[in-house]
């Protein structure tokens, strides 16, 4: 208990000074971000690195500012990007797991506004763990223009 309640602290603490850290139980979420979106543009994706101490599965999202939120793949075919959810993102303990443009992402689909750069994004993951049980994490996902960028006079932490 006095473990987690430090690691919820320190995770506070960092969250204030703008790193994009999340810490839960069994999986830890580094620099999380979502990218920016233009006029008319209703879907974008959110990317982050994922650590799991121990075997889990990324099996899920959501986020008040997207009607629907997938676990998305993205490959090339025969010179053609595909675009497809996927029903879980496997963690193996101890190894980061990128979730990044042109593979593995977090796909917020229509939108119920556009987001812009300093934008911050409320985005659930939903992780389901060796035993089975599912655990959540809650994070506040700085928005980055439309290029991937943070906005300017935003400190990025690492």
């Amino acid at each position: 208990m006095f473990t987690r309640a430090i690691r919820v602290f320190v995770a506070a603490v960092l969250g204030v000074c703008g790193v994009s850290v999340a810490q839960a139980q069994e999986v830890s979420v580094r620099d999380a971000w979502v990218r920016g979106t233009v006029k008319g543009q209703s879907a974008t994706g959110a990317f982050m690195e994922l650590n799991a101490r121990t075997n889990a599965r990324l099996v899920g999202a959501s986020s008040p500012v997207a009607k629907v939120v997938e676990v998305h793949n993205m490959t090339m075919e025969n010179g053609v990007m595909k675009m497809f959810a996927v029903e879980a993102v496997d963690l193996p303990a101890g190894k980061p797991v990128r979730l990044a443009p042109g593979g593995f992402h977090v796909m917020l689909m229509e939108l119920h506004k556009p987001l812009s750069a300093g934008d911050k994004v409320p985005l659930r993951l939903t992780f389901e763990l060796a035993n089975k049980q599912r655990e959540n994490v809650d994070l506040q996902v700085d928005v980055r223009d439309v290029k991937g960028q943070p906005a300017k006079g935003h400190h990025h932490g690492h």
